[in-house]
């Protein structure tokens, strides 16, 4: 049965040293995050997935959910009791605000959470981390009424949402969307159409669940412009807080799927449900997007679960496991064969995952930062530079991180051999729920568009101009000092170069050939990737360098930081030209074939 133990010492690392979150308390929503406070959440976070959760997972696997011939949904065996003791520990309070009954602390640790979720247990995940975005949602788009009907069950977890966006015919292209939405006398919409691969649509985990759904009211544009938002809860929610009628809102089927099997994905029909919109008619796009963003960091938040839960089963296997001799002669001479570790290639799967997950933790957590900082930090200057680096970086970290960790994820089974194939060891889920990132909540390539064809030129370009600064500081800052630090300071500065050079190509030739820039989107978020991941590593090399300066007693582990440090200056870095070489090829060959060329 495979593993699962939450990183704990790598998490208080990062929230500790890196991020000194404890140095924030004075800025509005950061008053609770003391160090105590936040190495306790730490600890039993991952106490809690790793003896509650985790175990569940192959479970849900193996069983899935079940549509009953009325229409109820049941999940895998174990997931209503945990997800009561999920409920009944506070969880999903974290980082909700208190006026709804949450604790208020900082997002940040919220992302903590959700990661260990994700790697314990990624399809149970999925329940109480959809309706995190449709708690966004109200609190920015609904009305009072509204915040004060569903919020306070909603943030206790007593009732959970979902999002209603993709339609049988459409996907990314949500201005082709058919769902209608017809005004009643008593102010509500009747909300008629069918959804698809909606993820935890029905379940019983509990009593009401409450829908967001995108729908066009009659004479609305049919463009993306036409879309509005409605709520459509399973049970009618009474004056008083009760629960009333069932709405008219069912189940069609469960998806059969290749992956994340314990969550409940499904085809939902709408006849003519009762819905209320949220915000203002045809604006449903921006409430949208506050869904999708907030799910977009918790798609890269399950990339990274998913390699960190595969990594911990590899180094177990590659501990264990005796094949052949190392290269430089036996290790182990009394041993009729040495284990996997000996062997570098074997070396080098792990240390690109090792490197990648501990990078992308910090890349991760940091963003959660800002994401808090959009809101308290001291100045509105200190403001708008938090949310131009997250709004920047938000595609980054959903695409570049589903890759990778998908990509770790294979190279974990890998890893395994042949046993990493049979499915009762465990590799192959991780590699089956990783692969569903890549694509839900906008595929990569959408999320490439995104920061290639959006997110640059968006305010002359001032998001990207300051992730620059950004760097150049950092860099400048390390010329001196530990040899590791300077390093990868050296490299970054020149990852970054190739990344500004590439930048300044798409400026010049996106205009004059549009699908130069479609050709060179994917490229250009892995090495925005890339790069990021870089800054991060920089930022842990400092503090890593420094902590064995003055005699950290934990000198494994810290030096540790600046060999994997030194893999991403060494074997990362240098991607970055290639990448660039990539971008600037242009889409002269990827148009070029007329379409009867690819057909068999």
């Amino acid at each position: 049965m495979p593993v699962y133990k939450a990183p704990t010492r790598d998490t208080r690392f990062v929230i500790n040293e890196v991020l000194g979150l404890d140095g924030l308390t004075a800025l509005p929503g950061f008053g609770g995050a003391s160090r105590d406070i936040t190495d306790a959440v730490i600890d039993e976070a991952g106490r809690f997935v790793s003896d509650v959760i985790a175990p569940l997972n192959q479970i849900g696997d193996k069983e899935g959910c079940i549509r009953h011939p009325d229409g109820s949904v049941t999940t895998p065996t174990g997931f209503r009791q945990a997800y009561q003791q999920y409920v009944e520990s506070g969880w999903g309070t974290l980082s909700a605000p208190e006026a709804f009954g949450g604790q208020g602390l900082p997002h940040v640790l919220g992302f903590v959470l959700e990661e260990y979720m994700a790697g314990a247990n990624q399809a149970f995940a999925m329940y109480p981390g959809l309706a995190n975005g449709a708690i966004s949602a109200i609190l920015s788009k609904g009305s009072p009424e509204q915040q004060q009907t569903y919020l306070p069950k909603m943030v206790s977890g007593e009732w959970l949402g979902t999002m209603n966006l993709t339609e049988p015919h459409c996907g990314t292209d949500l201005g082709l969307l058919r769902t209608r939405a017809e005004p009643q006398a008593d102010g509500s919409y009747a909300i008629t159409g069918t959804k698809i691969f909606i993820s935890a649509g029905d379940h019983d985990l509990t009593e009401n669940i409450i829908h967001l759904v995108l729908a066009k009211t009659p004479g609305a544009p049919e463009s993306s412009k036409g879309i509005s938002l409605f709520i459509v809860p399973k049970f009618l929610v009474e004056a008083d807080g009760s629960l009333g009628a069932r709405n008219a809102v069912t189940v069609g089927s469960i998806e059969h799927k290749m992956g994340i099997n314990g969550n409940a994905t499904c085809v939902m029909n709408y006849d003519g449900a009762k819905g209320w919109i949220v915000g203002e008619e045809n604006k449903g796009l921006a409430a949208m997007f506050i869904m999708m963003n907030a799910a977009r960091l918790g798609v890269g938040l399950q990339g990274l679960a998913q390699a960190e839960a595969s990594f911990q089963n590899a180094v177990l296997y590659a501990q264990e496991r005796r094949q052949g001799r190392a290269l430089t002669g036996p290790a182990e001479p009394e041993q009729k064969a040495d284990t996997l570790f000996v062997h570098p290639d074997v070396r080098r799967m792990l240390m690109d995952a090792k490197t990648f997950i501990e990078g992308m933790r910090a890349l991760c957590m940091w963003g959660g930062l800002q994401v808090d900082l959009t809101h308290s930090a001291e100045t509105e200057g200190e403001r708008q530079a938090a949310d131009d680096l997250i709004s920047l970086l938000t595609p980054v970290i959903k695409g570049f991180g589903t890759d990778m960790g998908y990509k770790t994820a294979t190279d974990m089974q890998q890893i395994w051999g042949g046993h990493g194939y049979i499915r009762e060891n465990g590799m192959d889920q991780f590699v089956r729920d990783a692969r569903i990132a890549m694509i839900y909540e906008g595929a990569n390539g959408v999320q490439a568009m995104d920061l290639a064809g959006r997110k640059l030129a968006l305010n002359g370009g001032r998001a990207v101009q300051l992730l620059f600064k950004v760097i150049d500081e950092e860099c400048a800052s390390a010329a001196d000092g530990d040899p590791t630090v300077a390093l990868v300071a050296e490299k970054l500065a020149k990852a970054t170069g190739q990344l500004k050079a590439a930048t300044m190509w798409f400026l010049q030739n996106a205009m004059a050939d549009r699908n130069a820039l479609g050709a060179g989107a994917y490229a250009y978020m892995t090495l925005t990737g890339v790069v990021s991941l870089g800054l991060m590593w920089l930022k842990v090399a400092k503090v890593a360098a420094a902590a064995l300066a003055t005699g950290a007693e934990d000198k494994l582990f810290y030096e540790a930081k600046l060999t994997c440090a030194k893999h991403w200056a060494l074997r990362f870095a240098p991607q970055a030209g290639a990448l660039r070489h990539e971008i600037e090829a242009g889409a002269g060959t990827v148009m070029a074939l007329p379409v009867e060329a690819f057909a068999a």
